[in-house]
C-alpha cells in the first residue's frame, strides 16, 4: 500500500514540476528572439544592413554554442544543480536584454550583449531538458515535448509583445521579454530534483569523446542537426517573409504580420506535445522522419504560396510551423535515452551546442539567397537539412539501439 502510495505521489509531483517548469521556460525562452522581433525598428533606428540585422539573431547562436560548448566540455549541466543553473543563467540574460533596451543605441553593444543573452540561455534549455528527464522516465517524450512546446511558444512571444502595440516601439518589447525571462528565473526555483535525477557527477574529460562515440547518439544526433539547419532560419526570418508576401497581395500591416508570425512559430508549441505524444506510443525514429518530410517540403512549397491572399498563406505557415518543431524534442528524448545516465546533462548540451553553430549559417546565408533570388525562393535551400535528418533517422530506426527508444519503439 505504502508502494501505491508512493507511485502515486511521483505521478501528482511531476506533473505540478511539468506545469511549472513549463512556464519557466517559456518566459525565459522570451528573449531568444526579443531583439530580431523589433529588427526593423532597430534596423532604421540604427541604419543597419541585412548582414547586420542578422547578427541581432546569430549573435545569440553564438553566444549559446560558445555557453554550451563550454558547459560540456566542464561538464557543468552535470555538476551544478540544474534548477540553480537555470535561475542564474537567465537572470543573467534578463539584465543583457533590458541592458539594451535601456543603455544602447548602436549595433557592436547590442551584438556584444545579444552574444551574452545566448551564452546565458545555454544554462537555461538544457538544465531544463535535466530537470525534466529527472521526473519522467515512461512518458519522456510527451514531458519533453511540453518542454520544448514552453519554449517554442517562448521564442514566438516577442512577436506577439510587438503585435498587440509594440510596433514602433522596440525598447518597450525588449523590457516586456527581460522583465517576462526574471518571473522564469524565480518560478524555477520553486521546482525540486526528481527521483530519476542522477546524482551530480564529477568532472571527466573522457566523457564527451566517449559520447561522441556512441552509434545510436550520433545517429540522433545528426537527425537534430539536419533539424535545426531548417528551424532556426524559418524562426528568424518567417516574419520578413510575411510582410513581403502580404505586401505582394495587397497588403496588411506591420501589426498583422508580427500576430502571424507570433502563430507560426507559436503554433510550434502545440506540436511538440502531439509529437511527444504519439512518440511514446509510435516511435521517436516514425515521428521524427514524418515532421521532417512535412516541413522539407514547406520550404520549397513556400516559394509557391509566397504572395497569394492571406486566407492561403496564413493556414500555410500555421502548419509548416506545426510541423517543423514538432520533431524537436524527440532529437533531444531520444539522447537522453541513449547516453550515459550520469552524463545525460552534458550530452544534451553537446547536442545544443553543434545544432545551434549549424544555425549560424542558414540564418545569415537566408537573406543572402533572398537578395539572389527573392524571398519567394529563399527558404528552398534549407530543404536539405531535413532530407539529411530523415535519413539519419531511418539508418537509426534498423539498428539495435532503436530498442532503448521509446519503451522498444525505436
Amino acid at each position: 500500500m505504502s508502494g501505491d502510495s508512493t507511485t502515486s505521489d511521483v505521478l501528482a509531483g511531476r506533473y505540478r514540476v511539468l506545469v511549472v517548469l513549463a512556464i519557466a521556460e517559456l518566459l525565459a525562452m522570451t528573449l531568444w528572439f526579443s531583439a530580431s522581433a523589433v529588427g526593423p525598428e532597430l534596423a532604421d533606428a540604427w541604419r543597419l544592413s541585412g548582414a547586420e540585422t542578422a547578427w541581432l539573431t546569430n549573435a545569440v547562436q553564438l553566444g549559446f554554442v560558445v555557453g554550451a560548448v563550454l558547459s560540456a566540455v566542464f561538464t557543468v549541466s552535470d555538476t551544478i544543480r540544474p534548477r540553480y543553473l537555470f535561475a542564474i543563467s537567465g537572470a543573467v540574460g534578463a539584465l543583457a536584454t533590458a541592458a539594451i533596451a535601456g543603455l544602447v543605441d548602436s549595433f557592436l553593444p547590442a551584438v556584444a550583449l545579444r552574444f551574452l543573452t545566448g551564452v546565458a540561455l545555454a544554462g537555461v534549455y538544457p538544465p531544463g531538458m535535466k530537470i525534466m528527464a529527472g521526473w519522467f522516465r515512461s512518458g519522456r517524450g510527451f514531458a519533453i515535448g511540453v518542454l520544448v512546446g514552453a519554449l517554442t511558444v517562448g521564442s514566438a512571444m516577442p512577436h506577439l509583445l510587438r503585435g498587440v502595440g509594440g510596433v514602433g516601439q522596440p525598447r518597450l518589447v525588449l523590457f516586456g521579454a527581460a522583465g517576462l525571462a526574471f518571473v522564469g528565473s524565480v518560478l524555477v526555483l520553486f521546482v525540486d530534483s526528481g527521483p530519476y535525477q542522477a546524482a551530480a557527477a564529477p568532472f571527466d574529460p573522457r566523457a564527451v569523446p566517449r559520447l561522441l562515440r556512441d552509434r545510436g547518439s550520433l545517429l540522433a544526433n545528426v537527425g537534430y542537426f539536419g533539424h535545426m539547419w531548417e528551424l532556426y532560419a524559418v524562426w528568424a526570418w518567417i516574419p520578413v517573409y510575411l510582410e513581403l508576401s502580404f505586401a505582394a497581395s495587397g497588403g496588411q500591416s506591420a501589426g498583422f504580420a508580427a500576430l502571424v508570425a507570433f502563430g507560426a512559430i507559436g503554433i510550434g508549441g502545440v506540436g511538440a506535445v502531439v509529437a511527444g505524444l504519439g512518440a511514446d506510443r509510435i516511435g521517436r525514429t516514425t515521428v521524427t522522419s514524418l515532421s521532417m518530410v512535412g516541413s522539407g517540403a514547406a520550404c520549397v512549397a513556400a516559394g509557391f504560396v509566397f504572395g497569394a491572399p492571406a486566407a492561403v498563406v496564413v493556414p500555410f505557415v500555421l502548419l509548416w510551423g506545426f510541423v517543423i518543431v514538432a520533431d524537436s524534442a524527440q532529437f533531444s528524448a531520444a539522447v537522453s535515452e541513449l547516453a550515459e545516465d550520469s552524463y545525460v546533462g552534458t550530452a544534451l548540451t553537446l547536442q545544443t551546442a553543434v545544432g545551434f553553430l549549424l544555425t549560424l549559417g542558414s540564418i545569415q546565408a537566408t537573406p543572402i539567397v533572398a537578395e539572389a533570388v527573392g524571398w519567394r525562393w529563399a527558404f528552398a535551400p534549407l530543404a536539405i537539412g531535413p532530407l539529411v535528418g530523415t535519413l539519419a533517422m531511418l539508418r537509426l530506426r534498423s539498428l539495435p539501439e532503436a530498442a532503448e527508444l521509446a519503451g522498444g519503439r525505436g
